[in-house]
């Protein structure tokens, strides 16, 4: 390995305007298409040439797009519109289009359409007609209901279409109870093939990439639609499978970095199959070094701190039965280099450390100081990780990364067991609303005033709410030990 390829990787992974460009492009391309498919089937019965050849275009469009994204999400955000996150000028041009398709989608509440890779062109004719059909009716119960019923008995599984955020002013009890259903299962499905590919090395076997690579698509959808949820669950620290929770926790770190820096879809991606299989190299250290107790000694270290380079050779060794992307052997070798290269495995040669090893290195950082493991059954506040990776450069950390960290789950992380000024003890849930101080994040209630304790999930709570007079209604006064008061964090993420 040279000192030029951790550059090549930065080049790779950082947002690419050329790339912006083409999905721009291609994206406008979509609806340009979809809007003309809509116009024909409205003016012409389904059996006209004309109609037919809209449709064949349509899907022509979105085959085209997917050969370089792996799905497409259209989003409608006030009055722009996205595509796999980067937004659409709206030009003369193409005015018309976009005007007709934001308004077809707000009478439906469509906030997002999503387009998977085994799309066929008889959904796009079902969802189409579906939208017509029931334009034209009268308006009588809830349309976006309507339309969801009428696209499952279609069959329809290469188009998916979510409400949009922010129709209801309170989200019910219920979809709160089912988004937080959706990202337990993608977390234990992380969490599982983390452990089958752990083990299948570990015996010799050959691990299944396909099942890796599918469970990260997984966990940057949550991350991208989800992100509380799906963060909120990083808490769950589980002694017994640390290295298994421990690698889908630095995923999910990782991408939401990513999408904090700005990465497209395709770059979440590759940064998340990075981040789950940074530590494979640990299946090959010895069961008895890797779960020991005690402080190891010398020789225990070594066989511990080649963990990097065994990880760079296990993931080549996979090239043969799946194709292995470079980055993720990049950081599997560097992620304890750290950046002045003091860490470990000695550089032989001057070399940058790339970006997304940066990235994971941060998250790995942060997920393991903040966690019980064998040799650490107390683990650091998550305020005190950050302060430390923040204030002490012989870390190694990239400051802008950490700063990056900081910025995503603010001065005190999801999990963060705090005392307000209130005498009620809060587990911090999320990250500030956008635009509120960083010490004002969310909180779940976990003891009242009155010393009782809420329930799991508790209350929920924005330090940032405020008095007629313009006081806030609740401040934190410090972090505290969640042990002292018999609260487990994990439970009120779950």
């Amino acid at each position: 390995m040279t000192g030029e390829r951790p550059d090549r990787a930065d080049q790779f992974a950082a947002p690419d305007p050329d790339q912006d460009a083409l999905l721009r492009a291609g994206g406008r391309g979509f609806l340009l298409a979809f809007y003309a498919a809509l116009r024909s089937l409205k003016m012409y019965p389904l059996e006209n040439a004309t109609a037919q050849r809209s449709l064949d275009d349509l899907l022509a469009s979105a085959r085209a797009l997917l050969e370089r994204e792996l799905a497409i999400e259209v989003r409608l955000a006030g009055d722009f519109i996205f595509v796999n996150q980067t937004r659409l000028r709206l030009e003369l041009d193409n005015y018309t289009s976009f005007s007709h398709i934001l308004t077809m989608f707000r009478a439906f509440e469509i906030g997002t359409l999503r387009v998977g890779q085994q799309i066929e062109r008889r959904e796009f004719q079902a969802l189409i007609g579906i939208l017509l059909n029931l334009a034209s009716r009268p308006e009588t119960g809830d349309r976006f209901d309507d339309l969801q019923e009428r696209l499952g008995a279609s069959q329809v599984v290469g188009l998916e279409v979510l409400r949009e955020q922010g129709v209801n002013e309170e989200e019910s009890l219920d979809d709160q109870q089912k988004r937080r259903e959706v990202a337990k299962r993608t977390y234990s499905q992380g969490v599982a093939v983390t452990k089958d590919v752990i083990t299948s090395m570990r015996f010799g076997r050959a691990a299944n990439l396909r099942r890796v690579k599918r469970a990260v698509q997984t966990i940057v959808d949550q991350v991208l639609n989800n992100e509380t949820s799906i963060m909120g669950l990083t808490t769950i620290r589980d002694y017994d499978q640390y290295t298994f929770t421990h690698s889908v926790n630095v995923c999910i770190f990782a991408v939401a970095l990513g999408k904090k820096l700005g990465f497209s879809r395709l770059q979440l991606y590759d940064l998340g199959l990075t981040a789950l299989t940074h530590d494979v190299g640990k299946a090959r250290v010895p069961i008895e070094v890797l779960n020991k107790t005690s402080g190891l000694d010398e020789r225990e270290w070594r066989i511990m701190q080649a963990h990097p380079w065994l990880g760079t050779l296990s993931l080549f060794g996979l090239r043969g039965y799946d194709e292995t992307p470079y980055r993720s052997i990049l950081v599997a070798h560097e992620h304890h280099m750290k950046t002045d290269l003091t860490g470990y495995p000695k550089a032989v040669r001057p070399r940058r450390l790339g970006l997304f090893t940066r990235i994971v290195a941060v998250a790995d950082g942060f997920d393991a100081a903040t966690t019980r493991r064998s040799y650490q059954t107390v683990p650091i506040e998550p305020d005190q990780v950050l302060r430390e990776m923040w204030e002490n450069p012989r870390r190694g950390y990239d400051a802008v990364i950490v700063k990056g960290l900081i910025n995503l789950i603010g001065i005190y992380p999801i999990g963060t067991t705090v005392i307000l000024d209130t005498m009620e003890v809060a587990i911090v849930a999320g990250a500030p609303v956008e635009g509120q101080p960083l010490n004002r994040p969310n909180v779940r209630l976990a003891i009242g005033m009155d010393g009782a304790l809420v329930p799991p999930p508790g209350d929920v709570a924005a330090l940032s709410d405020q008095d007629g007079a313009g006081n806030y209604l609740r401040s934190i006064i410090k972090v505290t030990n969640p042990q002292k008061y018999g609260l487990t964090v994990g439970d009120y993420f779950i």
